[in-house]
């Protein structure tokens, strides 16, 4: 006849194994979190695409307030716009991507908002790398890119895309967002600087009268020396007959 001791080991047994389990519950917590995107339309080279994301709240003690996004190849920072987005949250272009955040969400809280894309890219995948930020400045990091089918402890939110639709082109890129400078004016030509103004032309009638102003000026000149010369020779016509005289 068995007694209850013969059970003792099997219950320890069963008990370590369900301790066993809980703990590695625990210990996979933090990382069942995870960030995600879907697609509106899921084909390389769509267009006006709807990218809606979430990350999982992973912190017990505050809320994300950001998340920063680095953009595959392919898409730039102006061809993305935001379409919807927790109250007050903007989105912000960067470098290399964009920023969408703002007033910290409730502890727990998930954060999940959407974007347009103008077109994505010709690809098979697309990777998009994301650092959550915390109210208590936790920062979480869903950057890794698994390869060959390897998995990975923080995957980037990754999106895989079908063949493009028949027909299918690149859209032309839409305008840079950095102005082009304008050029700079050139120096004026420096003008030669005049110490008095130039007099104004004589007119026809104003030369006349310069001229007959000289004549007449000419004409008093020989009377005067005229009569100088004759003056001259009537006193030395006095002084010679005075000597003869005398």
């Amino acid at each position: 006849m068995h007694t209850s001791h013969d059970h003792l080991p099997l219950r320890r047994l069963g008990l370590a194994a369900a301790g066993s389990v809980v703990l590695l519950g625990i210990a996979a917590g933090p990382a069942a979190a995870h960030a995600e995107v879907s697609a509106s339309d899921p084909r390389a080279l769509a267009e006006n695409v709807t990218l809606s994301f979430t990350s999982e709240a992973e912190s017990d003690s505050a809320g994300i307030t950001e998340l920063r996004v680095v953009l595959p190849q392919g898409i730039a920072p102006d061809a993305v716009t935001l379409k919807e987005a927790p109250e007050n949250w903007k989105l912000t272009a960067t470098p290399d991507g964009y920023s969408v955040g703002g007033a910290a969400l409730e502890t727990g809280t998930d954060a999940e908002y959407s974007i347009t894309v103008r077109q994505l890219p010709d690809a098979k995948s697309l990777a998009f790398k994301t650092l959550g930020t915390y109210g208590d400045g936790k920062v979480s990091r869903w950057i890794e890119v698994p390869a060959d089918g390897q998995k990975v402890d923080n995957p980037a939110p990754l999106l895989k895309l079908q063949p493009a639709a028949p027909g299918a082109k690149p859209i032309a890129p839409g305008p840079s967002p950095t102005p082009t400078p304008a050029p700079a004016p050139s120096a004026p030509t420096a003008q030669p600087s005049s110490t008095a103004p130039s007099a104004p032309a004589a007119s026809p009638d104003a030369r006349q009268a310069n001229a007959a102003g000289s004549g007449s000026g000419n004409g008093v000149v020989v009377a005067v020396v005229a009569a100088v010369l004759v003056l001259g020779g009537a006193g030395a016509f006095r002084w010679t007959r005075r000597r003869r005289q005398s």
